[in-house]
């Protein structure tokens, strides 16, 4: 689906019902910094905020994933088409998670490879040094790799207010985790907590 396109949509719909993004965002309870990422395409509303935020545009569901007034001929196949694309993003994102994990696996395993063919191998001082090195580069670039892979899939849900969001790499390398969950700072509420991995934006 088109997170710009949606994000026009909701803007057009709330300027219909001569709302300010503040107004919209107390009705709904949320900040109107979250209104405004959406109204500009960088997030969605996350499936909680979905039936509120449509019964107070007047719009449903199927046009608010569409990003545009539907006419009843156009309804079945803009559903359609939301949910194949809904599926899709989720098995992609299940794809980039599973090889985020396979490159954090070789690379790990490679550089301690190197590093203990470089304690127990009879060589140089300096082959020695060089093998360390090089196995301290593919861990870093594996792990960076990773990180990199594992916030190009999905979103962090806030357990505080609901808002799903992406973190900054460095928020994202500072925090604690499990493997679903990560201890971030919301955008939106500015709460910290053990926000859950979700696969879809």
């Amino acid at each position: 689906m088109d997170q710009s396109k949606t994000g026009k949509f909701i803007a057009a719909m709330r300027r219909e019902k001569s709302m300010t993004q503040r107004q919209l965002a107390d009705l709904i309870g949320i900040s109107d910094k979250t209104v405004s990422k959406w109204e500009t395409g960088k997030g969605m509303p996350e499936v909680s905020l979905m039936l509120p935020l449509c019964e107070l545009l007047e719009i449903s569901v199927n046009e608010l994933l569409s990003g545009e007034r539907l006419t009843s001929d156009d309804y079945q196949k803009k559903a359609e088409e939301n949910i194949m694309n809904l599926v899709k993003e989720k098995e992609e994102s299940q794809k980039k998670l599973i090889l985020c994990f396979i490159i954090c696996f070789i690379t790990i395993l490679a550089g301690v490879t190197l590093i203990m063919t470089a304690g127990m191998a009879s060589m140089a001082v300096w082959a020695r040094i060089l093998l360390i090195i090089i196995a301290v580069f593919v861990i870093g670039g594996g792990i960076a790799v990773a990180v990199v892979l594992d916030l190009e899939t999905g979103t962090y849900e806030c357990v505080h207010c609901g808002t799903r969001f992406v973190p900054t790499a460095k928020a994202y390398m500072a925090s604690t985790h499990s493997i679903t969950t990560r201890y971030l700072r919301c955008p939106s509420c500015g709460k910290k907590s053990h926000c859950k991995k979700r696969m879809t934006h």
